[in-house]
């Protein structure tokens, strides 16, 4: 069989299977990513306040998930929430091993990781806001919540664009990790697609094209993103 008739979607051909993936891992990668930025806006705000106590915690947060292997994270979230779902179905005498949703733990990984990125991403871009802009809102009277809307987060997600592009490409490619729990998104059907055709090399190059491909649409978004939000900004200049 040629390759063309191996990753196409004729009847033997594994095409199908290939683009049913793929759309899992961007679906995966999606949903962890939206999840790391809800919380890595929530740590940098931790991060930048006052407090002492919850600025220490997002320190904490940040060094940590940061300094532990991203493949270790997920297992903890998918041994450790079976081992939660267990102790709890013990109780109403539930016996065995419980597995928790593959989707679910593999996008909450994701986002507690990614989140600890975004959160330096977002931190960064606060510091390049200009602190006049912030002193003239309070010189006015304007309200914390006000000026967060109006000044500091259109501001904030204008400078962090190019570091939210880099953190989505990490992101994309900790999606691959997700096969240790048994969701079939691309690498896991490639490697499928592999043990059942005996050619290996044809899936996994196939799976490398893919990647690149999804890397190159998404980094051409990011981009026309970041310079639509410089518009205003060029041409005042």
């Amino acid at each position: 069989m040629s390759y063309f008739e191996l990753v196409g979607f004729g009847p033997n051909g594994w095409g199908w299977a290939l683009l049913t993936a793929t759309g899992m891992t961007i679906a995966v990668a999606t949903c962890g990513f939206l999840a790391g930025s809800i919380v890595g806006t929530l740590v940098a705000w931790g991060k930048i306040g006052g407090n002492v106590v919850i600025r220490s915690l997002a320190d904490g947060y940040t060094t940590v998930l940061r300094g532990i292997p991203d493949l270790l994270v997920i297992y903890l979230f998918y041994f450790g929430g079976s081992a939660a779902l267990g102790a709890i179905g013990s109780l109403f005498g539930a016996e065995g091993f419980i597995g928790v949703p593959a989707f679910a733990t593999g996008a909450m990984a994701i986002g507690i990781v990614s989140g600890a990125y975004q959160a330096e991403v977002f931190r960064g871009a606060f510091q390049v806001v200009s602190r006049g802009e912030l002193e003239a809102a309070r010189s006015v009277g304007m309200h914390r919540w006000l000026m967060f809307r109006r000044i500091i987060a259109p501001q904030v997600l204008r400078y962090a664009i190019p570091g939210l592009g880099n953190t989505w490409q990490l992101v994309l490619k900790e999606s691959a990790l997700i096969s240790v729990t048994g969701l079939v998104e691309l690498l896991r059907q490639s490697h499928i697609a592999a043990g059942s055709t005996r050619r290996p090399f044809d899936f996994y190059i196939t799976a490398a094209v893919l990647y690149l491909l999804i890397t190159w649409v998404s980094t051409y978004l990011f981009q026309r993103a970041e310079a639509h939000s410089m518009r205003g900004m060029r041409r005042a200049s």
